[in-house]
């Protein structure tokens, strides 16, 4: 199974996919990284762990569709099965949703359908939630409204401020993402 993960920023989730595989946690080999940013720590870390990856901003291309169709390129270079959105903050369009139907995966820092979108961590915390979590669910058209896969929830606690609430996340994305990503594909492959 050949993943593609798609990173945006820091690329802390990136650094636990490729770990757990690395560990034979994750039964699969990260054929490479697409970024849509290229100011983004996470290319320091596919280049430490000689990662291919492909770095485009949609301004770049002249349409969404050039700028898909040169990200589709690169993948079907590295022969991926598998999309892995890892602090991907752009919306997926239909090039890719056809290319790989029911095949991309993301993980959202709330129990969704709460606070979707952007800043989820920090708009649970200002609304006082008592409770929020983590969900991974596979892509669809919209924002964070793909079918869940795997939710686990986090209790605020009295006192804890947000970079607290943020660590917390965190932690458990770290955890959960190889985890799902694992039983996901190779329920798949057990059917193919």
């Amino acid at each position: 199974m050949r993943i593609a993960l798609f990173a945006s920023g820091n690329g802390s989730n990136v650094e636990a996919i490729i770990q757990a595989s690395l560990e034979g946690r994750l039964d699969a080999e990260i054929a490479c990284l697409f970024c849509d940013n290229p100011h983004a720590y996470v290319i320091e870390r596919a280049i430490k762990h000689n990662i291919p990856f492909f770095v485009c901003a949609p301004q770049q291309c002249a349409t969404r569709e050039k700028w898909e169709g040169f990200i589709l390129s690169f993948l079907e270079t590295h022969q991926v099965d598998w999309i892995v959105l890892a602090g991907f903050m752009r919306i997926i369009g239909q090039p890719l949703l056809n290319r790989f139907p029911n095949r991309i995966l993301n993980i959202h820092p709330s129990l969704l359908p709460a606070f979707p979108g952007k800043n989820s961590i920090k708009e649970a915390f200002d609304a006082k939630a008592t409770h929020t979590g983590v969900t991974v669910h596979y892509v669809d058209n919209g924002i964070d409204t793909g079918p869940v896969i795997a939710q686990e929830e986090v209790a605020i606690q009295d006192g804890w401020d947000l970079e607290t609430l943020e660590e917390a996340i965190h932690q458990i994305e770290h955890r959960l993402y190889p985890e799902i990503i694992q039983q996901v594909t190779k329920k798949e492959c057990a059917y193919s």
